[in-house]
């Protein structure tokens, strides 16, 4: 009988079953009390017939099961707290477009940052942290580059990941040696990244994760970020650790405008977003406090602010081979997107071990910069419009303004070919007016017989535009990024 409710008792904190703990035990200490047999109709070690005699001696044990599954409990129900000023929310959702970075010493490798740690041997856990750190040099870090390519691309802010669930620090830390002092490159890479994004103007960003493998190892813990003891709820002296290191975060940099934090554990989060406004009641708090879809968009729109996580290719952090990377049409089309549904993009890039963006990575970058030279007035002071889109047109509208810019995501539209859009929702009135962003309506190069202009007309159901793809942009005239059409004083 005993064996058979450890068994249950164990298999339901595994999966995180709190409810159903607190349940089994609940039976169990009933007995004790009624203080006769019962058989209790529920399935394996509740189906067994509970003597009083069998379990007086485990009293105890099972009271202090109950009272650590009610904690439990609540730790998992936990819901987020949001303490971020609606101004400086409104400052946030402005921005729009940002650059996140997984980066740690285990880029040598080529490997998922962090995560093969849980489950891995004695040996490997070992010469992961003792050995890797020694080697890892990247001489070749250039934050001045990596934020004028990040501002090129026109992205208003980045978000550095500072720890991962590795728990090696990117930062001069003094609450562990497990960090980049420690190895052959010797120097805060946090502290340049801040100063480079200020330099650039872009909002500083950091991200932390307060799940922390190495705490764990070094503590004789097995490694996991569900097991209890994995969790800040459950582990004073982790939540003591991670609070420590959140506070060098928020005052070793100047004023750090927007902090993600990447942990398992709503409490954990919490805990630490205290601190973030505690230090800074400007701060903006993400994943902790507002939605962050990861690798997915909301089918509709959210009220903001939130922001989509993504990456660009299959992996956080970079990969050499066996890699997939999401073309720059496709980040694109995701952008648009997201903002049309009201919400931040933020794209994931991950340097080598050197500190260099690949060459895949930076070829995406530079399309990305080419259609945001364009077209980024269509992205800056606008707000989604309802509905968010038609067919292959997405819309967003300038704040205040009679101004509504249409993005057209059409496939095989060649150069100086002309098509039509219907759209049902707009309404024209005698100032309405048409442009293509980045085009003069003027000129189709080498054809000054073909009149290249833009226009708009009234239907029964709306208003129809009439576009060309006038300006050659790619050497080939094969560029197959959205247009973004622009029209003012319309209804």
């Amino acid at each position: 009988m005993t064996f058979a409710f450890l068994e249950e008792y164990i298999h339901f904190m595994e999966k995180r079953c709190f409810w159903r703990v607190c349940q089994l035990i609940s039976f169990m200490t009933s007995d004790l009390y009624l203080g006769k047999e019962s058989k209790i109709v529920e399935p394996n070690v509740m189906n067994h017939p509970v003597k009083r005699g069998h379990l007086y001696l485990l009293k105890p044990l099972l009271l202090s099961l109950l009272i650590s599954s009610l904690s439990q409990v609540s730790a998992q129900e936990e819901k987020p707290l949001n303490l971020n000023k609606p101004e400086r929310e409104q400052w946030f959702t402005d921005l729009g477009f940002g650059m996140f970075i997984h980066w740690s010493f285990d880029v040598q490798l080529g490997m998922v940052i962090s995560h093969s740690m849980v489950g891995a041997s004695d040996d490997y856990l070992e010469r992961y942290v003792n050995e890797l750190p020694k080697t890892f040099n990247p001489e070749d870090f250039n934050a001045q580059k990596w934020a004028k390519a990040a501002k090129m691309a026109g992205m208003k802010y980045i978000v550095f990941t500072t720890k991962h669930h590795n728990g090696f620090c990117m930062y001069n830390t003094k609450s562990t040696d497990f960090n980049i002092m420690n190895t052959p490159y010797g120097k805060d890479i946090t502290k340049q990244i801040v100063d480079a994004c200020r330099e650039e103007g872009l909002a500083v960003g950091l991200c932390f994760s307060p799940d922390d493998f190495y705490f764990l190892y070094s503590h004789g813990e097995l490694i996991s970020r569900k097991r209890p003891n994995a969790l800040a709820s459950n582990n004073k002296a982790l939540s003591e650790y991670v609070i420590r290191q959140m506070k060098e975060l928020m005052t070793q940099y100047g004023k750090i405008d927007i902090v993600f934090l990447d942990g398992m554990d709503q409490f954990g989060n919490t805990e630490l977003a205290k601190i973030c406004w505690d230090i800074n009641p400007e701060v903006v708090v993400t994943r902790g406090a507002i939605e962050t879809p990861e690798q997915k968009t909301p089918d509709s729109a959210l009220p903001s602010p939130w922001e989509a996580c993504y990456t660009l290719g299959n992996q956080w952090q970079y990969r050499p081979t066996n890699e997939n990377y999401k073309s720059a049409n496709t980040t694109i089309e995701k952008l648009i997107e997201v903002r049309a549904k009201g919400g931040n993009l933020l794209l994931n890039f991950g340097p080598d071990s050197d500190g260099v963006f690949p060459s895949e990575q930076l070829g995406v970058l530079n399309e990305l910069s080419l259609w945001m030279f364009i077209n980024k007035e269509a992205l800056e002071q606008t707000i989604p419009r309802y509905p968010l889109k038609e067919d292959n047109l997405w819309f967003l509208k300038r704040k205040d303004e009679k101004i509504v810019y249409v993005f057209i995501v059409e496939d095989n539209w060649k150069f100086g070919e002309r098509k039509e859009f219907q759209i049902n929702s707009l309404k024209m009135t005698d100032e309405t007016k048409i442009s293509v962003l980045g085009h003069n309506g003027k000129v189709l190069e080498y054809a000054p017989e073909v009149d290249p202009s833009p226009s708009i007309k009234k239907t029964e159901k709306g208003v129809e535009i009439s576009v060309m793809r006038a300006q050659r942009i790619y050497n080939d005239k094969q560029w197959k990024n959205p247009i973004v059409v622009k029209i003012e004083e319309i209804d």
